[in-house]
């Protein structure tokens, strides 16, 4: 069994390393838009759109260029690599897994990556990497790197820089130590509430950093824009959003690390995140209503993190040798864990469900997370797909027949 895993660290850089890693970063954006610039430009004029190769004969031209020669400064590799990313863009989008690319700004998504391994040499002794044309570069070693590598991305985050380095190694097939089969059901006053009576706190990252983030972007308000001094207060804006995301990453990790070692099978629902977070507010001409309140449980439910908390609960129970059962969501929260009765006056609040044919009473999540546990079984007992990892769909197995009983 192949597993691929990246490993990210922080970097520390000289001055000149990092004005270095600011033009290469630059250099790839600049790779990035142009060749959007020309595909839609041989679009409008009724061209087939180039392919990798042709965009890279174009790249040549323009690092031979007189009016474009700093590209020459930069490892082509990198801005190979760039080309490669947009035709990449341009098939999700004509397969509809995404929009159409869009040109990429600057201080967004600076990163740049080399193909290469063999131009890679990383000195974990002396917690060193060998970069080209960066030379060597401190790194906080904060673990081991495991495997063979492939390759290696370096990006900017809230002015820090960090190195991922991919690699891929060969295990034997795992089989989880543990034998259990839980439910979870996903909210916002818990984070999670399992079929087992476990429940899991909310981080709240957003919501502990609200004030600051609120004092911070007042005062970006005040300063004129583009001014040295907005410069200096949009980092610290950043600086905090990236706090709170490392917070709510930290707890995702934490959480699902736990889940992944004590159940074998998970059964989750498939939450459509994006609609459950749309925005109601509507047009001048035909607002929408409570748009306010709206916007509110938005914020509430972005904070929880439900889609990575699923990803990485994903991968982890690949890697563990579990699995992952992904059932609908519809009357989860409405139907009796007892009787199967299916009423809206079952759930008499946010946290009590009343059952008005048999009068069973419990916590509504707890409740709901028996009855996603039911539809696992019954996904299992009926032989449909079983969702294990990001984007594999397997059959279930003998392995997997005692827990349909």
């Amino acid at each position: 069994m192949q597993r691929p895993q990246a490993f990210k660290y922080a970097l520390m850089p000289t001055g000149e390393q990092q004005r270095d890693m600011r033009r290469f970063a630059g250099a790839c954006r600049f790779v990035f838009n142009k060749g959007l610039a020309l595909q839609k430009e041989r679009y409008e004029r009724g061209e087939k759109k180039l392919g990798y190769a042709g965009l890279c004969k174009e790249l040549t031209e323009w690092r031979n260029s007189k009016k474009t020669p700093w590209l020459a400064d930069g490892p082509v590799h990198t801005q190979q690599q760039t080309l490669k990313d947009l035709e990449r863009a341009y098939a999700n989008f004509f397969q509809k897994r995404a929009a159409f690319p869009r040109f990429k700004r600057k201080g967004l998504g600076d990163s740049f990556r080399y193909p290469d391994p063999k131009q890679i040499k990383i000195d974990p002794i002396n917690g060193r990497i060998f970069l080209p044309k960066l030379g060597w570069l401190r790194y906080r070693n904060s673990r081991d790197v495991l495997g063979e590598l492939r390759n290696a991305t370096v990006s900017q985050i809230a002015g820090k820089w960090f190195v991922s380095i991919q690699t891929e190694r060969t295990i034997e097939h795992p089989v989880h130590p543990a034998s259990s089969i839980v439910g979870i059901d996903l909210g916002i006053a818990q984070f999670a509430t399992l079929s087992d009576g476990t429940v899991l706190t909310s981080a709240d990252s957003s919501r502990r950093c609200k004030e600051r983030l609120a004092f911070l972007q007042r005062r970006m308000s005040k300063k004129r824009k583009f001014s040295r001094n907005w410069v200096k207060a949009k980092a610290k804006v950043q600086q905090l959003h990236h706090k709170i995301a490392c917070i709510r990453r930290d707890h995702l990790h934490q959480a699902t690390s736990v889940i992944s070692k004590s159940h074998a099978i998970v059964v989750i629902e498939d939450l459509k995140v994006r609609n459950m977070s749309a925005s109601v507010a509507g047009t001048n001409e035909s607002p929408g209503q409570n748009a306010r309140a709206k916007a509110g449980l938005n914020r509430s439910i972005l904070d929880q993190g439900w889609f990575e908390f699923r990803r990485q609960l994903q991968y982890k129970q690949d890697w563990a040798g579990g699995w992952v059962i992904v059932v609908p969501p519809q009357n989860t929260s409405r139907m009796c864990s007892c009787c199967g009765h299916i009423a809206a006056e079952n759930r008499v609040s946010q946290s009590r469900f009343e059952c008005v044919a048999c009068g069973h009473r419990e916590n509504a999540d707890a409740n709901a997370s028996k009855n996603i546990l039911a539809a696992g079984h019954a996904v299992l007992a009926s032989g449909e797909w079983v969702q294990s990892g990001p984007s594999m769909k397997q059959e279930p197995t003998e392995a997997t027949a005692q827990f349909s009983a």
